[in-house]
């Protein structure tokens, strides 16, 4: 008969780091903490009061009793050196749908294993159907620092983090030993390129560069911290980098499945020329927080990282832009050589 011991020992086997169990009603005082962030964000309250749906989950599968919890290290991987501080390490080695991982392949079997010892079971591969961070710490697999991540102790915050609702009661508790973050110690949020991360547990979603490099970004050029995102253009990578708790946490060990032919298609400057459909196909399904729809924003975030960053050899590419299919590219392209010849007196001669 299956138990939580059994559980633990198929996701152990299949190369998880971790794995717990909590009961399903645990989850609901994470609703508390979305109103804790609505009041200090009162600007953000239409994307937070989304999350509501992480919680109460028995309102959408009253059959689910139990959560199990799975961490696993994605900080093994091999990054190439010309996506370093351009993407976010994280989705480069992306595993949750990219079915040549061996992360998405283990996920597989662990999911198939569930269902064959008679489990009921419900999972989402790309966002969750709870708050994974929250469920991970309830089950005692780690702890939640001051920049908002979640820890282990052994891989620091580079995991994933998956979780599976089961028709089961089950619990399976860890006593995590971390080390809680020193009062003193302010790093991440003094490395916050935007300040969204102003204090210790508090993210400010309306200004956090992952946030505004994918799917809340709308106008760069327009944007009151574009000058601040630096070179990102998908994601940001400071506050964690930063972290003490981080250091020699990353092991490049291993290589993710065709990251280096990818790393070869991609620069700013190829970005610029980058073909839609290949925008479209290609990019958008491995970086899937910029839908197909909103692919321009791949070649405006480009741009704003030119301004940032500017060298002469990027003004080909920026007058490029001008003439760009999408209205949106060849206005922040307009935008952005009117800053630099504004700047660069020998532009206009």
């Amino acid at each position: 008969m299956i138990n939580e011991k059994l559980i633990k020992e198929k996701a152990l086997e299949l190369g998880y780091e971790d794995c717990g169990i909590i009961n399903i009603s645990e989850i609901n005082d994470y609703a508390e903490k979305i109103n804790d962030r609505i009041i200090k964000f009162p600007n953000t309250k239409n994307t937070l009061e989304k999350l509501n749906r992480f919680t109460n989950l028995n309102e959408r599968f009253p059959w689910a009793k139990s959560i199990i919890v799975c961490v696993r290290k994605y900080g093994k991987y091999s990054i190439p050196n010309n996506l370093k501080n351009l993407i976010a390490k994280y989705y480069l080695v992306d595993g949750r749908i990219n079915e040549q991982s061996i992360d998405f392949q283990a996920s597989i079997e662990f999911e198939t294993f569930l269902n064959k010892v008679g489990l009921k079971t419900a999972t989402e591969r790309k966002f969750g159907l709870t708050a994974l961070r929250w469920a991970a710490f309830k089950a005692g697999l780690g702890i939640i620092r001051r920049n908002n991540f979640f820890y282990t102790e052994k891989s620091g915050s580079w995991v994933y983090l998956e979780a599976w609702l089961i028709d089961c009661d089950m619990e399976m508790k860890n006593n995590d030993n971390s080390k809680p973050c020193p009062n003193n110690c302010n790093k991440c949020i003094k490395a916050c390129p935007t300040k969204s991360l102003h204090e210790p547990y508090s993210m400010d979603r309306s200004t956090c560069v992952s946030c505004l490099t994918t799917f809340e970004g709308w106008d760069m050029s327009k944007e009151s911290n574009n000058h601040n995102i630096g070179n990102w253009i998908y994601g940001c990578d400071v506050c964690q980098d930063i972290c003490p708790f981080n250091k020699n946490k990353w092991m490049e060990n291993e290589q993710f499945p065709r990251l280096n032919e990818l790393a070869e298609h991609i620069s700013l400057e190829k970005i610029i020329e980058m073909d839609y459909t290949y925008l479209e196909g290609i990019i958008s399904s491995k970086f899937f927080y910029i839908g197909k729809g909103d692919v321009y924003k791949w070649k405006t975030n480009a741009l704003n990282a030119m301004l940032n960053n500017y060298n002469e050899n990027y003004l080909f590419y920026i007058r490029k832009a001008c003439n760009d299919s999408n209205e949106h590219v060849r206005n922040m392209a307009e935008w952005v050589l009117d800053k630099i010849t504004n700047y660069v007196p020998s532009m206009t001669e």
